[in-house]
């Protein structure tokens, strides 16, 4: 499937801003699931100052503002050309060793609702079956709705809210799957949804490592596997390692955030 993107950020800032840098991951790789035919990221109050692949494998562009400016826009897109693995990336590993993967973080670290969840059973015959069980029993307990969690919301406050998004669900099924010895992580990327280009935001879902099979992806949110309506962009051990953008800046001033995109065929 032939995939066009277009997102924009936009940050409009109170009074001038002097100092303002951010860590971008919008720019999507070519892997096993995805060729990326055309990609830009370009940037306009501001500029690129470096660009580097981090140790999960994420491209990553670290984007100043100019001093002085009031508003800072980055706009990322281009065409991806997905394939359909069934939800299957492979065994495709970066610098940072399964091992990492396998341990919680501040954003992941499991409670007593994380820990009620189902068990992944020793047995790989079994494992995949159980994964699937795990998603589903994630979002009956969590229901998808808007407005009830934050960007920093843990998985265990988000499992005992009764209500969340997809990021709260990915978080969620890979604190629980690492609670069973699998390593699992967190992948932020685009989802192309039928009759609906416009959308408020990125996608989130997990993927876990099988024996035998390598990275396999879960949609916890809408119940399947990646398929070629998903493109990848960045992953990590839970959603800040993967956000699509974090920063800093220095002053006073009021910030507004405005968010375009478009995912169409």
């Amino acid at each position: 499937m032939d995939l066009s993107i277009s997102h924009t950020t936009e940050y409009a800032y109170s009074s001038p801003v002097d100092y303002a840098l951010q860590k971008v991951r919008l720019y999507p790789l070519s892997s096993p699931m995805q060729e990326v035919t055309k990609w830009s990221v370009d940037v306009t109050g501001g500029k690129i100052e470096d660009s580097y692949v981090d140790h999960f494998g994420n491209h990553v562009d670290l984007v100043s503002i100019t001093p002085g400016e009031t508003t800072l826009s980055i706009h990322a897109g281009g065409h991806v050309k997905t394939l359909s693995n069934t939800g299957v990336l492979g065994r495709a590993f970066g610098r940072a060793p399964l091992w990492l993967f396998q341990q919680p973080t501040q954003q992941t670290m499991p409670g007593a609702a994380i820990r009620a969840l189902p068990r992944i059973s020793a047995d790989e015959g079994h494992q995949l079956a159980d994964l699937h069980t795990l998603s589903a029993a994630i979002i009956e307990a969590l229901p998808y709705k808007t407005g009830t969690t934050a960007v920093d919301t843990t998985a265990e406050d988000a499992l005992q809210s009764h209500s969340g998004v997809c990021q709260d669900h990915a978080q969620i099924f890979v604190a629980a799957a690492r609670l069973s010895g699998l390593p699992a992580r967190y992948v932020s990327g685009y989802l192309m949804i039928n009759e609906q280009v416009a959308q408020d935001a990125t996608h989130a879902w997990a993927e876990v490592c099988l024996e035998g099979l390598g990275w396999v992806g879960f949609d916890v949110s809408n119940g399947v596997s990646p398929d070629e309506r998903y493109v990848r962009i960045a992953v990590g051990r839970d959603a800040r390692d993967a956000a699509p953008i974090e920063g800093l800046r220095m002053g006073s001033a009021e910030e507004t955030l405005m968010v375009s995109l478009q995912v169409q065929q």
